[in-house]
């Protein structure tokens, strides 16, 4: 058994949870390197002795990541392996009381608004000065941009605003002041991301202000990709598709979570909307920008959800035939509006309905990729993986959507670096390619 260090304290970040848990663990080292603490991410070795675990706290899945992510480490504590524990996130913003009676051995808990006294206890100082200085755990050539911190919405399913609090919009000067400085690092893509895209600028500017935004972005050298991610349909700009359209730089790709299409779902879910009010929306987009690539993700289960308000859910998605989509079964969470209602559709019938759901979408997505062969597209390659350079077009985000493979026994593209490529072969996920 190892006793307490005597060399110098590393400290390892451990990142659970969606991109906008990356982007703060991204600050959080950022400012330990700024304070000459040796920090690492996700240390493959595992020989940092004070641990730091951002959680997320979203779904039940996640939670229990999160929790079992806390256990080991606290083994590897109780073991002499490491020194410290620290635990920080969502989920130990939501659970903190539960936590510290029942992980007591966790050295100290924060919660998502706690930097600052993290870094207290990790003896580092906290530099206000510090805009847009990050240590990027992404590949070198993209990163994600968090545009705004918190979520005003009433969502009857979502405990976010628990976790992270009101709409705070950050100002369209400390955004490109960040995001030059990426630019000067190499990024060429960068993924912007909010619990609410939509809402952006209301708070600051008393105006939906993401097209401004964009229109500042676009004109940092070095950048050539600009993605949106996680918009609200409630209130969605239309002056964006404008942009969208008119800039090339602005991936012609939207993230939309919609989440149903029956009246009384969406009633329920208090999204704001209506199924007629959803299907002019998506015309919108594909009148304004027709190869737009949507994206889009669904909850089936919730509570009261019939077969014929899922199958009103399966028909709508046969006919709107988005490009990506991903389904997820609905899970009750605590302390939101959703939880007073009754969870009665059972386990194995909302798996089912997930089932059924990613099938049909599965058959729209490889139709849709047949059409795009002998077509050339400007892809991105993000990394070699055996036989394969593996790239994405403008119509594809990191680690969620379709990819595209070039044999690198026969070709050769550069990580990092843009490449055009022409479709050769395509199934329901992938496209297979040779360089133009």
């Amino acid at each position: 058994m190892r006793t307490k260090s005597v060399k110098k304290n590393k400290i390892n970040v451990v990142t659970l949870g969606c991109s906008k848990n990356v982007y703060d663990s991204e600050v959080l080292m950022g400012q330990l390197k700024a304070s000459d603490k040796q920090v690492v991410h996700e240390d493959e070795q595992d020989d940092g002795n004070i641990v730091v675990i951002n959680t997320c706290g979203f779904i039940g899945d996640a939670k229990e990541e999160s929790i079992n992510t806390i256990l080991h480490y606290v083994a590897k504590k109780e073991e002499g392996i490491v020194d410290k524990v620290y635990v920080t996130g969502c989920l130990s913003e939501r659970y903190k009381p539960d936590l510290e009676k029942e992980i007591p051995n966790v050295d100290e808990y924060f919660g998502t608004h706690d930097l600052p006294n993290l870094l207290k206890v990790l003896e580092a100082d906290y530099k206000h000065e510090l805009v847009g200085e990050r240590l990027t755990t992404t590949p070198i050539h993209y990163a994600y941009l968090k545009i705004a911190e918190g979520c005003d919405r009433p969502c009857s399913f979502c405990a976010i605003p628990l976790m992270r609090g009101k709409h705070i919009s950050t100002p369209i000067e400390n955004l490109v002041i960040e995001a030059t400085k990426l630019a000067k690092k190499g990024i060429k893509e960068l993924i912007l991301i909010a619990q609410d895209l939509t809402y952006y600028g209301l708070d600051i500017y008393k105006k939906r202000a993401l097209a401004d935004l964009l229109k500042e972005l676009v004109k940092i050298e070095g950048v050539e990709w600009i993605r949106l991610h996680y918009a609200f349909p409630t209130g969605f700009p239309l002056d964006v598709l404008d942009v969208m359209k008119n800039e090339p730089k602005v991936c012609n790709y939207l993230d939309i979570p919609l989440q149903h299409i029956n009246d009384t779902i969406l009633k329920s879910m208090r999204r704001g909307t209506s199924h007629t009010k959803t299907v002019q929306l998506i015309r919108q987009f594909r009148e304004a920008v027709p190869n737009m690539a949507i994206r889009t993700t669904l909850i089936v289960g919730y509570p009261g959800e019939t077969v014929a308000q899922f199958q009103e859910l399966k028909n709508w998605v046969k006919e709107t035939r988005f490009e990506r989509l991903g389904a997820f079964a609905y899970s009750h969470e605590e302390d939101t509006t959703a939880a007073n209602l009754v969870d009665d559709v059972p386990e194995e019938v909302k798996q089912q309905r997930v089932n059924e759901i990613m099938e049909l979408q599965s058959q729209i997505s490889f139709e849709l990729n047949q059409e795009k062969i002998g077509q050339e597209f400007k892809c991105l390659i993000d990394r070699k993986d055996g036989n394969y350079f593996i790239g994405r077009t403008e119509f594809d985000s990191p680690d969620v959507d379709n990819e595209v493979l070039i044999d690198a026994t026969k070709f050769y593209v550069q990580v990092g670096q843009f490449a055009r490529i022409k479709i050769t072969s395509a199934s329901e996920f992938d496209l297979y390619g040779i360089p133009v």
